[in-house]
Formats: structure tokens, C-alpha cells, sequence
């Protein structure tokens, strides 16, 4: 079993609703976010999958709420845009579009650098 991982960076603001505290208050993170996956088979290149196909498929994912207010951008406007409600999105929505036999293992996200959410299936 191979497992890769790329990383990426959006920027973005939110709001935490129900949700006491300084983030109840629309502020910015420069979010960083590692997609990790597995694969068993390699291609005739050699690789379970192109590190810039796997980057370009991610971002087709995140790159939409880059420079946003996640608040006003689906899902989030229906859901709390928490870390943790973002990584299992990203991790849901990336998967939908891996190549067969490409399966996501976790993806982790991180706020700030101290602060680090990690979903898993």
C-alpha cells in the first residue's frame, strides 16, 4: 500500500454561529490543508497518482472558497463553517472525484499553526 500526500492553502473569512467568543466575529484564517491518499496499483508511469493531479483535483474542491466569506458559499452557508465541518467536507467532496483505485485516507487541516483538525473515514 502506497500512501501520498500533497498540501494547499486557502484564505478565507467565517463566522462561528451559536457560538460564543471572539470568532462568533467575521475574522480570517490562512488555512492550510494536507490530502492524503492510498493506492495499491501503480500506473504504467509508476505512480498511484500524479502529484499535480492529485493537487489540481483538490483544488478544484477548495479553490472556490479561496478569498471568500465561507458563510455566504454553499455548504457552509447552511453549515457552522467549522474546521472540523470543513475537513469532512473537503474529504467527502475530493473523494468523489479520485480515479478508481485511488481512495482518500484523511485529510487534516489546520486553522492556524497551532491548531489542526484531522477527518478520516
Amino acid at each position: 500500500m502506497y500512501k501520498l500526500a500533497i498540501e494547499t492553502m486557502i484564505s478565507a473569512s467565517h463566522f462561528l454561529s451559536d457560538y460564543r467568543g471572539p470568532c462568533q466575529r467575521i475574522h480570517g484564517h490562512n488555512w492550510k490543508i494536507q490530502v492524503e491518499i492510498t493506492g495499491d496499483q501503480l500506473n504504467k508511469t509508476g505512480m498511484v497518482i500524479d502529484f499535480k493531479d492529485l493537487s489540481d483535483l483538490t483544488w478544484s474542491v477548495v479553490g472556490k472558497y479561496d478569498h471568500q466569506s465561507l458563510n455566504e458559499l454553499p455548504p457552509f452557508d447552511r453549515m457552522n463553517p467549522t474546521a472540523e465541518n470543513m475537513a469532512r467536507y473537503f474529504f467527502k467532496e475530493i473523494d468523489k472525484i479520485l480515479p478508481a483505485g485511488v481512495k482518500m485516507r484523511a485529510i487534516r487541516l489546520w486553522e492556524t499553526d497551532k491548531y489542526m483538525v484531522e477527518y478520516t473515514e
